[in-house]
């Protein structure tokens, strides 16, 4: 049987794109592996398994192929302690290297100035050594791994080109050549290189900082009642049905629900609402928010490992983890980048020595093609991108499912909304009644209240809190059965009731033209109108309203000045949903489809051309999600919903929407600009210095640079701001 299961590993050693491609290769062997997908950015490997196996595989599997592994535990997170000594040890190594290189590179400025004077040579031969073999011993460790697993890496073409300036240097000396020597260039391509790993790793922190914040939300401990006391324990170990005590200032530390006092709750890093949320006993909480100003107990509803928080921080580490299909390119460009780069080297070495320039010459211009070819930039420019865009998706209050999903929003060019509890606020009340004649409004209302008990529809909903305003008696409804788009169907007191659309009444031959006039009337103006039979006759209509929500005008209305069409797909009647439809300026209106068929209204505007997403709450939008090109998910619809999309959105504004496009466009448009830059670096580096117009510790200053700018560009998306935000404020 299979079985689907997800390993996270932290994988050691990798330093460019054609590292992660053979982790990559290494983990899809092993037997019983359905995917792998490594991240260079993170360092990490997500594996996805068809059949069981023994971990330990995995990590052996990494092992023989040259780099480390070790499993991590599932939204773990960064590991603090081991990055802040990873950062220490690297900031040792830098000062090292700079200490060590300066005294090497000051006479070159010198000269510039007029002062002539050059360290002997055994001074420079011990400045340079350790720069060479202790700071830049990674690569040689590296590059034999990678040696040994027949596969090419940076770390190869800097061993190799700082050993081939510190060999000719070494040769020189020890021969007695009046030859010029080259330690000052292989010690200050070290440190270069040295200084770019520095820079990127503290940028990738940066792009790591929404993961970060997350995990700041989860609280250590609780207050748990047991009894009439109190005691702190860790939050890990409670459990459903818990009550815990959450103080003014405090973290709620798990999802629940408020059995007694009032508060205000911040939620911006879950939800991406700015302002407080005012809740009180009934109301559900989420763990991770902060408790503003009241004294609460809240009931454990879901403990830790489920809560809302835990599935957040899945699903945006599942999102950084994944490649975007664009990324496939680079994997296929970056597996065969090393072996060209050395070709292209020893052609230079070659081609010189057949000008008549001397060896060293020749060498050197060699090592300059060595040191400035980068496959760390074409590695780091998508997934930084992808990780920085999820990343300020999330703070905003939008989850992205994968870098799949996130790139393919980038295109979408219609977005269909469905009505109730999406475009409107999905809190529908009754606004009138229409008996039949000879029936009184009591009956009419009691008998629909009757069918409806225990139905979670908001129509229904909205017909039960009718029916309790006025007092009314609600009696016990037998042989319940549901209509799937068209109604239900009960029977009450021994009277078989008929609860629905105009098709229902159709169906069961219920003459409904005596009130037809009004219902239109009443559709015309927006409301659905649900209509209520007994015993094979007309009791009357009930007309039902919900409110639009505050933003949905401007959310359609912006969607359109981004050449995005908008339709409404609904179950609703035609007069309804074209009211609302003409209200919002939507393009297309979709009305009157049953649940079965909103998939295949979706592949009929997929069939138009053109990505198509659908954005719902409801079980019934299930199907269409999947369907679309991009399915979005309001978060306050329900778990089947969020499942079958590819993006949710933390709270119900519709403007979210728009923002979703919107930062999808935003980490396109860097993924873009870092490849752009990553390919002319080496397309116009690599010949310049073939041609002997670099040197190479300039090769190696552009090539550290290289680095560092693909990952500073894509932080830039840390100042992405949300339309949703800025407008509500």
């Amino acid at each position: 049987m299979s079985i689907e299961r997800t390993y996270d590993l932290s994988i050691e050693g990798m330093s460019c794109a054609a590292c992660v491609g053979r982790v990559e290769k290494a983990l899809a062997k092993v037997p019983g592996v359905d995917r792998a997908a490594v991240n260079l950015a993170t360092e990490q490997a997500r594996v996805r398994l068809k059949d069981r196996l023994d971990p330990a595989d995995l990590v052996a599997a990494v092992e023989k192929a040259g780099y480390g592994a070790h499993l991590i535990e599932a939204g773990a997170g960064p590991d603090k302690k081991a990055e802040a000594e990873t950062l220490r040890w690297e900031t040792i190594r830098l000062a090292a290297a700079i200490l060590l290189t300066l005294p090497l590179v000051l006479p070159m400025i010198g000269m510039v100035a007029g002062v002539h004077w050059i360290p002997p040579a055994w001074v420079q031969l011990v400045l340079a050594t350790p720069v060479q073999f202790w700071i830049g011993g990674r690569f040689y460790l590296n590059a034999w791994k990678s040696l040994k697993a027949r596969t090419g890496t940076m770390d190869q073409l800097v061993a190799i080109g700082t050993s081939a300036a510190y060999g000719l240097s070494l040769y020189h000396m020890a021969s007695g050549s009046s030859g010029d020597l080259y330690f000052e260039a292989s010690a200050t391509v070290v440190t270069l290189i040295t200084l770019g790993k520095y820079l990127e790793s503290r940028a990738k922190r940066g792009t790591a900082s929404a993961i970060r914040a997350l995990m700041a939300l989860r609280p250590e401990e609780a207050r748990v009642k047991r009894g009439d006391r109190v005691e702190t324990l860790p939050v890990s170990s409670l459990m459903e049905g818990d009550v815990v005590v959450v103080k003014p200032g405090e973290r709620v530390p798990a999802d629940g629900r408020i059995l007694e006092g009032r508060s205000q709750f911040d939620e911006s890093l879950l939800t991406g609402e700015s302002l407080p949320v005012g809740k009180q006993a009934g109301d559900a909480v989420i763990g991770g928010s902060v408790n503003g100003s009241g004294l609460v107990e809240v009931e454990v509803t879901a403990a830790a490992g489920n809560s809302l928080l835990a599935r957040i921080i899945e699903r945006v580490q599942g999102a950084q983890a994944s490649k975007a299909p664009v990324q496939r390119l680079v994997d296929k460009v970056s597996g065969i980048f090393v072996p060209i780069v050395l070709v292209i080297a020893l052609t230079t070495f070659l081609g010189w020595l057949a000008t008549g320039a001397d060896s060293e010459t020749a060498i050197l211009n060699a090592v300059a093609v060595l040191v400035i070819a980068c496959p760390c930039a074409l590695g780091l420019a998508t997934p930084t991108a992808i990780m920085a865009g999820t990343g300020v998706a999330a703070k905003a209050g939008i989850l992205i499912k994968d870098a799949e999903a996130l790139e393919r929003a980038h295109g979408i060019r219609t977005v269909v909304f469905d009505k109730t509890g999406t475009l409107t606020e999905g809190r529908p009340r009754v606004t009138a009644l229409l008996p039949a004649e000879s029936v009184a409004e009591a009956e009419l209302l009691s008998l629909a209240a009757s069918v409806q008990q225990g139905s979670e529809h908001p129509l229904a909903k909205a017909i039960l809190a009718a029916a309790e305003e006025r007092g009314l008696a609600i009696s016990k409804a037998q042989e319940f059965d549901s209509l799937p788009g068209r109604g239900v169907m009960a029977t009450v007191e021994g009277r078989a009731v008929l609860i629905g659309s105009p098709r229902l009444m159709q169906e069961k031959d219920i003459e409904t033209s005596a009130l037809q006039e009004q219902a239109a009337e009443w559709e015309g103006e927006g409301n659905t109108v649900v209509w209520v039979a007994a015993d094979g006759r007309l009791m009357g209509a009930i007309a039902i309203g919900d409110r639009l929500r505050e933003t949905a005008g401007d959310a359609i209305r912006l969607l359109g000045e981004k050449s995005i069409e908008t339709a409404l797909l609904t179950g609703d009647n035609r007069r309804a949903a074209e009211a609302v439809g003409r209200r919002l300026g939507l393009s297309t209106v979709l009305a009157e489809v049953l649940p079965d068929g909103k998939a295949d209204a979706i592949s009929g505007l997929q069939g138009k051309g053109g990505i198509v997403a659908m954005v719902g709450d409801g079980v019934n939008d299930a199907p269409a999600l999947a369907q679309a090109d991009v399915g979005i998910a309001m978060g306050s619809g329900t778990d089947v919903a969020m499942e079958a999309a590819a993006v949710t959105l933390m709270r119900p504004d519709p403007l979210l929407v728009l923002d979703a496009v919107s930062v999808s466009r935003a980490t396109v448009a860097k993924i873009w600009q870092n490849l752009f830059w990553a390919f002319i670096y080496n397309i116009v580096g690599i010949p310049l210095a073939a041609l002997g117009y670099l040197s190479p510790m300039i090769a190696g200053a552009a090539m550290a640079a290289s680095s560092a700018s693909v990952v500073s560009n894509a932080l830039l998306l840390r100042r992405w701001k949300p339309c949703a935000g800025s407008r509500k404020e």
